[in-house]
Parts: C-alpha cells; structure tokens; sequence
C-alpha cells in the first residue's frame, strides 16, 4: 500500500524528529578526536586533559573558532586499554576528525598513532612517555607534546648519581612499552645496567597490590627504590611502601610525576619522593609566563582545582592544532604537519620547539620532591605537592640525532620520518 504524497512527508518528518537535532559536526565544523582515560588504572590524568581541552575549545571558538570554523571536541573513553584504543579511534575518523589527541598510556598512543597514520591523520600524544613512540614507530604524522623516557632519565638519572652515589637500585616497573623503555633509559643514565646489583621486576598494568615486589625489594635494601608506575597503580604502590617503611631506608623515586597522581596516593605518602615532570601549575609565576598564568587562573576558577602537566599537555596540543591551520591555511594533515615541523613556541611555560628529526617536543623538564603534609595542607586549594628542585631545557635532554638514528636502524626503519601509507584501517 502506498502512502499518499502528504502522508508520507508527515512520516519523514516524524522520524527525523524523533531521531532529535542533527549532529554539531554535520554544519562543518573542526572536529577534534579525543581517546583518553575516563575510567581505569589512569582515569585521575584522563579528568584534567578533558577538563583542559574543554576550557581551550571554548576559548577557541569564543576567539572566532579555527580557520572560521566553529571546534568541536569529540572524546572517546579508552580507559587505558588498546582494544577500546583501536574501537574509538577508528570511529572518530570514520566520523571525520581533523585530528586525534590524547593519552596517558603509551601502549594506547601507539595504537592511535598506527591508526591514524593509516588513515593520514595528525595524531598528537599529550601523556605518553614511551621513547618508542617517536623513535621506532616515529612517522610524519605522530606528535608527542609530553616529554619522554630519555628526557626524563637526563634530568632525573645526574641529581641521583650525584646525591646516592655507590647505592643499590631497586626497580618495580610497570610491563609495558612506557616501563621497559623508563627502566632502560634510567639504568643508562645511572649506571644501574647491572641486574644482579641492581636488581627489578615487572608488574602488569592496573596491579592494587604490590605487598610481594615491595617484601622482595626490602630484601634487597636498596639505598633508591625506582617505582615506575602510573596512575592508580602508583599510588596504591607507593602507599604500601610508605606503611613498610622504606623511607625510613632509602630514597624512593617516580620517574614521572603527575598532581592526580601525587593528590590520589596522598600527602603523607608523596612527602620526600623525587621525580620530574613537563609542567606544574607552579611554573608560569615562576617563569613570569603571563599566558600561562591565566591558563591556571582560568582553570581554577572554572574547576577548583590547580591544572595538572596532563591538562596542560592537552590544552597545548589543541592550540597548536589551530596555529598550524591559522599558519597553513588549510586542515589539510600534510599542510598542518610543515606548518608544525621545526616551529618553536611559547604558551604555558618557556620555549618549546617540535623538533623536525621526529616530531618529539623540545622542552625543559623540572625535577620535583614531594612536600611535607603541612606545606600540601596550607595551600588554599590543598594541592601544593611539589618542591622544583631544578630543571634542564630540552636542548639538553632530548635524544640526540644520532642515537635516534641509530635506534631506527636497529628497529629496520628509514633514518627519517617517512610519510603515511595512505591506507585506511
């Protein structure tokens, strides 16, 4: 039976109503992909990257959006599991993301970052610490804001040596790409390769009970005891360790400090502990940085809380984004990458520069100590965890072209970034 003309326009227009109001994306706006940690082991660093993407997209299209064109952040949970990675990731392309961003585990910015070089599409890792990322599996199309693993180690591997010369490492490290790669570079930049004097075992991802590794690493007695975890995993770590005693007889290490983090395992626990970290809300005022400064301002009056190096990482990289468009003058993935390549800038802290070897930023790294319990609690806002101990500029740190290269012919790879294939997933 057919319906009448009238009849069935009144059906269409029913069904589309019922369906609700179109999309955003589908008037032709920005559309920004977003795979971070809503839920999981990291869901503590995954709340300040959507809290501080948010509060750049709206200023972002308050200014006039980008190229024109209104923004729209588009996030996905990967609650740190590659599976989910590669389900989101896919989608926001098929959506038809402009660009993909996030992290907080290396393994997930390793599958986001396959993706979307397939799909030749800018994807840019704002916590993701593993040296692989833009060594090994570097492309043209892959940008970490965050420092990574060698970085880290350059700063944090001298001021040990220095302060614990001659003592016995201990090293409880988390079985993934991020832990394999913090644990090489710390051990070079110690002098801790020795595993029988230095000893270590690996942990799986989303542990909550670390009694056994710490009993075998208080049997050791070693003078530094290297916690490279993340996370929840961190802080149920290092709580343990607090109620065994080990800073009674030994200086216990993070190699990546972040405030979620510091704020989840607690004052008590953080107090003493040495680790380094991108960026704290500390280092605008310390720098004289005004932008950064109303970054914090504007981030703490919209959310009550200081941002963490997570949120900073992700505001930056959705900035970026948009100065490479404004610079280019087009979304185009080939046209944002020239316009990013060798380019320095200055937003939340001093000079960075996205190095064109691999597209690794170029950035000073601060070495931190947590405070006393008193110091965190005097603060208004209860979230002053951080001592800066001292600092070193990615000139400095960052791998140099020479290793790099060396580990891309290792790995089998060009001694360059070569371009996307142009297959999609």
């Amino acid at each position: 039976m057919r319906l009448p003309l009238a009849a069935l326009a009144a059906v269409l227009a029913f069904c589309v109503l019922a369906a609700g109001p179109a999309p955003a994306w589908a008037a032709g706006e920005v559309l920004l992909g977003m795979n971070y940690p809503l839920t999981g082991p990291y869901s503590v660093e995954g709340l300040d990257q959507i809290r501080a993407a948010r509060l750049a997209v709206d200023q972002i299209n308050a200014a006039g959006g980008i190229l024109g064109r209104r923004a729209v952040l588009v996030p996905r949970d990967s609650a740190s599991d590659v599976l989910q990675t590669r389900l989101n990731v896919r989608e926001l392309l098929d959506m038809g993301c402009r660009m993909i961003f996030g992290g907080a585990s290396s393994d997930v910015a390793l599958e986001a970052s396959r993706l979307c070089r397939l799909a030749r599409v800018p994807f840019f890792a704002t916590l993701a610490y593993a040296s692989p990322l833009t060594v090994e599996h570097g492309h043209r199309l892959v940008f970490r804001e965050s420092n990574d693993a060698w970085m880290t180690a350059r700063v944090l591997g001298p001021w040990l040596t220095e302060h614990f010369p001659d003592k016995r490492y201990f090293y409880i490290t988390a079985d993934y790409s991020w832990g394999w790669s913090a644990e090489e570079a710390l051990r070079r930049n110690t002098g801790t390769e020795d595993m029988e004097a230095h000893p270590g075992l690996r942990t799986a991802m989303g542990s909550t009970d670390f009694v056994r590794e710490l009993e075998l690493a208080r049997d050791a007695q070693p003078g530094v005891l290297v916690l490279i975890l993340f996370g929840k995993d961190l802080a149920y770590a290092l709580e343990q360790a607090v109620e065994m005693g080990f800073p009674r007889f030994c200086q216990i290490v993070v190699p990546n400090l972040t405030l979620g983090m510091a704020e989840r395992a607690g004052a008590a626990a953080m107090q003493g502990v040495v680790g380094t970290t991108s960026w704290t809300w500390k280092v605008p005022e310390l720098l004289g940085q005004r932008r950064g400064q109303a970054f914090v301002d504007e981030f703490v009056r919209r959310y009550r809380r200081y941002p963490s190096s997570s949120g900073a990482s992700a505001y930056t990289v959705v900035y970026q984004f948009k100065l490479a468009a404004e610079i280019a003058g087009s979304l185009e993935a080939e046209a944002i990458v020239k316009a990013l390549e060798g380019r320095s800038f200055t937003l939340l802290k001093d000079e960075q520069t996205w190095r064109a070897l691999d597209h690794q930023c170029m950035q000073t790294v601060f070495l931190v100590r947590g405070n006393p319990p008193e110091k965190v609690l005097s603060d208004p806002l209860r979230l002053d965890y951080f001592e800066i101990l001292d600092s070193q500029p990615g000139s400095q740190t960052i791998l140099p072209e020479a290793s790099w290269k060396a580990a891309r012919a290792r790995a089998g790879m060009p001694p360059f970034l070569e371009p996307a294939d142009g297959v999609r997933p």
